[in-house]
């Protein structure tokens, strides 16, 4: 039997970001134009994380989604990995190695941090988190610290990374549902719901029957992924 969501729910599912603002833009524009053709009682649209990081514009990213999507829409933000990297620095400056390994100077720099000068000086990591705090609105700051794990629509789960199986889905660890591969895109047995989710690139989505990739590697690919469910039908739309 195929999965649905809802009765009269149509539902957009948006893949990993990472800083490009402009694929975002793109992408919700053709979402808009795609909702306004379908007759549904509610639209959902949900974000499965990594809004930060590698890209350009992480700032440009995060004031889209804070101040321009489309009008009369359910919306979920979920956290991915990349943005539990950067709150993990703000609550402790130490973590900053961790985060430039992964792109955080991109983010610091969107948000008009002189990473260079930082670096030259040899600033202390306290230092680098007390410019990046002077510069992150706090209508930013508040929107990384409130972005939830999961959401629940009839037959799917949408996750950042993935699950662990075995698991029950109302127990499972953060860190999984932040960082998971190998365990969770190898196992073949069904968890219960589909699992929609990021984290993982892929040239193309991934479709199985137990789960549903679509980092599509956007930063690096310039395709941004949006899963379309509709009752039990499902198709994408990309940049």
């Amino acid at each position: 039997m195929s999965a649905h969501v809802p009765e009269g729910e149509l539902v957009y599912a948006v893949g990993d970001i990472h800083g490009r603002s402009d694929l975002l833009a793109k992408l919700l524009r053709q979402i808009e134009a795609d909702a306004a053709r379908q007759d549904a009682a509610n639209t959902t649209l949900i974000f499965v994380g990594d809004y930060v990081d590698r890209g350009p514009d992480s700032r440009g990213v995060v004031e889209i989604l804070l101040n321009a999507l489309p009008e009369d829409l359910s919306v979920h933000f979920l956290k991915g990995n990349h943005e539990q990297l950067l709150l993990d620095f703000l609550d402790d400056a130490g973590r900053l190695r961790h985060w430039r390994v992964n792109s955080g100077d991109e983010t610091m720099a969107s948000y008009g941090v002189d990473v260079d000068q930082l670096d030259r000086a040899g600033a202390p990591p306290e230092t680098w988190r007390e410019a990046f705090m002077d510069k992150l609105p706090p209508a930013h700051f508040d929107f990384f610290r409130h972005l939830g794990l999961q959401v629940l629509l009839g037959d799917y789960l949408f996750v950042h990374a993935g699950v662990r199986p075995g698991v029950p889905l109302h127990a499972q660890d953060e860190f999984d549902l932040l960082w998971i591969r190998d365990a969770f895109l190898d196992e073949t047995e069904p968890f219960g719901k589909v699992v929609v989710h990021g984290h993982t690139p892929v040239p193309e989505p991934i479709v199985r029957s137990n789960r549903i990739g679509i980092d599509t590697g956007a930063v690096f690919s310039g395709r941004l992924t949006a899963l379309r469910l509709k009752n039990g039908e499902r198709s994408f739309l990309q940049t």
